[in-house]
């Protein structure tokens, strides 16, 4: 049994291992100033699988795929915008985490607004017409001291 728990805690442990060595992405970075604008532009990026992380958090093959891209295009010599773009004419606005007020994201932007907006006119119009009918509200009942 003890040699059956020690096979079962080593299996673990290499498994473990290897699933952590995979997590690691090395890029061939020049500086540090270059791997600091990767992280900082792969975190403005959205993941398009996990979709509520960014492409520096995300542990997705096709996120993975996207980093090595968006380092290849800073080895060519595009900047942040151009890289951005390149990712937005494939995948649409939102790739990005902060995507432009334009005529296809009005609604991203403004959607929330609008709910609230029709929420409170609902409200409004329901505490209207109860005003209007008059109905007495429901009395409180009164204590009479007869709780049993």
């Amino acid at each position: 049994m003890a040699k059956l728990l020690r096979t079962a805690v080593l299996l673990l442990v290499t498994f473990a291992g290897i699933a952590a060595a995979q997590a690691i992405d090395p890029l061939p970075f020049r500086d540090h100033a270059e791997e600091l604008r990767f992280q900082h532009l792969t975190s403005e990026l959205r993941c398009l699988v996990c979709q509520d992380e960014n492409l520096a958090d995300s542990n997705a093959d096709f996120a993975r795929d996207l980093r090595h891209k968006v380092f290849e295009l800073m080895q060519q010599g595009k900047n942040d915008a151009q890289i951005k773009q390149y990712l937005v004419d494939r995948y649409s606005d939102f790739v990005l985490y902060d995507p432009p007020v334009n005529h296809r994201t009005w609604l991203l932007w403004f959607g929330p607004l609008l709910i609230l907006i029709a929420g409170a006119l609902v409200v409004a119009n329901t505490i209207r017409k109860r005003s209007r009918s008059g109905a007495p509200a429901a009395a409180a009942p009164t204590e009479n001291g007869d709780d049993w």
